[in-house]
């Protein structure tokens, strides 16, 4: 089953909302996040924090703001 929600960050100064899917994936998840119109998967890595990949091209998104919604999965996770 996959479940939609909202996940809100802080990055820069400003407050962000994107759309997020949770995924299951085997015997693990994933959550797909949309970044400005790019699709980015993040998975669970051997750390216990998550890792994204990008679906396509990927736009130039901030790479500091991708960490930024790792750490809040992670932070939602436990």
């Amino acid at each position: 089953m996959n479940e939609t929600f909202v996940i809100r960050v802080a990055f820069q100064g400003t407050e962000h909302e994107f759309k997020a899917r949770f995924e299951r994936w085997g015997y693990t998840h994933r959550i797909a996040v949309l970044i400005d119109e790019t699709t980015f998967t993040f998975e669970p890595d051997e750390e216990g924090g998550y890792r994204a990949l990008a679906e396509g091209p990927a736009a130039t998104v901030n790479t500091g703001l991708l960490q930024v919604v790792a750490e809040k999965l992670a932070k939602l996770r436990d």
